[in-house]
């Protein structure tokens, strides 16, 4: 006899993972972040409106993708570490500090995890910072992106970076990136989120997709 087929979806045995396009980009005196906000499982959404800009302390973030577990697992211990840490030394952690811890959890399990994550915010030592992270790299950049939607927009985010542009500046950069990046990739949609890091503080913001700048083809 054979075998009956499983009535059981497809995407219940997929790894769900965040698909994303995620940025980061520092300015003079603070950092901006900003995700999509997709998460799927193989070819099917599984949420629509996940933000996957984190908090790890009061004025740092990161910025999610890869498996959504693995990566919000990462973000849950160093943001436990650093409240912690921040206790023990009576003032708020450094960025480097967080970005440190989640690079050494990020080489420990590099073999059983699978996650990209952007740290970024701002200190009185260093101001805004953003630090890449990935399988234990740790590098400091003037904006990174990642994540599937990445792939679409390393063209544009090269050719539009410039040299100590604005607050407002960096945040339609953001915006742009992410538009574009979410129009091209299947697995970036949804809402974009966004979080402006400066010394006052973090600000959030959500921009719906009827809300995002179009481009020639849209």
């Amino acid at each position: 006899k054979m075998l009956e087929e499983s009535s059981e979806p497809g995407w219940l045995s997929e790894e769900v993972k965040t698909g994303t396009t995620i940025i980061a980009i520092e300015f003079d005196g603070g950092v901006v972040l900003g995700s999509d906000s997709r998460v799927s499982a193989g070819e099917t959404v599984v949420n629509r409106v996940m933000n996957k800009l984190s908090l790890l302390h009061d004025k740092i973030y990161c910025a999610l993708s890869g498996s959504a577990a693995d990566a919000q697992t990462i973000a849950e211990m160093v943001n436990y570490q650093l409240d912690v840490h921040s206790i023990e030394v009576g003032e708020d952690p450094q960025v480097r500090s967080a970005a440190t811890l989640v690079k050494n959890i990020s080489y420990k399990y590099k073999e059983e995890l699978s996650a990209h994550l952007i740290v970024a915010g701002w200190d009185k030592r260093g101001g805004g910072q953003v630090y890449v992270t990935l399988n234990g790299l740790l590098s400091r950049q003037p904006f990174a992106v990642g994540g599937s939607g990445s792939a679409y927009v390393y063209g544009f985010v090269d050719a539009e970076y410039r040299k100590a542009m604005s607050k407002e500046d960096c945040q339609q950069f953001v915006v742009n990136t992410l538009s574009l990046a979410m129009s091209r990739d299947g697995s970036s949609g949804g809402v974009a989120y966004l979080v402006t890091i400066d010394e006052k503080g973090a600000e959030e913001k959500c921009i719906l997709g009827n809300e995002l700048p179009t481009f020639y083809d849209q």
